[in-house]
């Protein structure tokens, strides 16, 4: 029997190729795209493409005679034309599993890593300092603190369930205001957006990209936070006005950021951010571990084999 076959569309290394073919059903092959390919010289027989970040305009659809349905493995699908693909009868479908808890966790290390100093206290050990001393007035715990969360879906919530071990208060906003029970059990206050950007200590992002939310945090909403307040994005990038983020880090009108995500992705080499010291940054990673990626591929390979019986796909994207 012929396997559908499925195109992977990011380079990836032979190891994380490995855990993705390691959980590939029997009626599927999987080629990955190498670099050297463009997406047009993978697509002519391709059922499924499995995408992560890689563009997919509306001049791909338009060539396409056998894809099936477009599965991102995360929940982000702003470089993939949705309507293009609908146009052609290709659904899109986003793959919420195996995202939550490496989010959340990625949330609590660029905290501390601001609060603790971590960069600055690991430079100066390797360069021979002991700041044992010097760095206490400006570190910080989390206990105590007032964590105001933007967005309580499925991220939000591991968030909020993590705060409380901390010890911290809970606030949050969210267009769609959680049920009262939800609210108790995540002993969580549902406030307006002003109220969540001038109490917080601690802001932490967690929308969607839309044209509703894109510069979200910009300098009016800066204006608005504690100068002591720290700013956490997981999200999306351009979520934050980059260039007003600068400015209120340079300026002190904010004490930092942790960012695990760019306007641009990667970020150019002269980012100003490279050079401030009161931010943390990594690599588009929060939801980076093979633990999320074996979970991520099993749901994405089930919601293939749903359409390859016939069946519609879930998680679908609609605009």
């Amino acid at each position: 029997m012929k396997k559908y076959i499925v195109v992977y569309l990011e380079p990836v290394p032979l190891n994380v190729e490995g855990i993705i073919r390691s959980r590939l059903p029997p009626e599927f092959e999987l080629r990955v795209r190498m670099g050297s390919e463009t997406v047009e010289d993978v697509l002519p027989n391709a059922d499924f493409f499995l995408v992560a970040t890689t563009p997919l305009p509306a001049s791909i659809f338009e060539r396409s005679n056998h894809l099936r349905l477009i599965q991102h493995q995360g929940v982000g699908y702003n470089k993939t034309d949705v309507r293009a693909a609908a146009a052609r009868g290709i659904p899109v479908a986003i793959c919420p599993a195996g995202t939550s808890i490496g989010v959340a966790e990625h949330v609590f290390l660029l905290i501390l890593s601001l609060y603790k100093k971590l960069l600055i206290a690991d430079l100066s050990v390797r360069h021979g300092e002991w700041l044992q001393w010097e760095l206490r007035p400006d570190s910080f715990e989390i206990y105590g603190k007032t964590v105001g969360i933007i967005g309580l879906g499925r991220i939000g919530k591991e968030v909020a369930l993590r705060s409380r071990i901390f010890g911290a208060s809970l606030m949050y906003y969210d267009i769609q205001r959680a049920d009262k029970e939800t609210e108790k059990c995540l002993n969580v206050q549902f406030v307006p957006v002003e109220e969540c950007l001038a109490r917080a200590d601690i802001l932490t992002l967690h929308l969607p990209l839309t044209r509703a939310t894109y510069h979200f945090i910009s300098s009016k909403e800066l204006a608005c936070m504690k100068p002591s307040a720290v700013l956490i994005n997981t999200s999306r990038g351009p979520l934050v006005d980059e260039a007003a983020l600068v400015e209120a880090l340079k300026t002190g009108a904010l004490a930092g950021a942790g960012l695990d995500v760019f306007e641009d992705e990667p970020p150019a080499k002269d980012n100003p951010l490279f050079q401030l010291n009161n931010v943390v940054l990594t690599p588009h990673i929060s939801a980076g571990t093979a633990d999320a990626l074996v979970a991520k591929m099993d749901a994405c390979f089930t919601n293939m084999l749903r359409v390859s019986r016939g069946e519609p796909p879930i998680d679908i994207v609609i605009e």
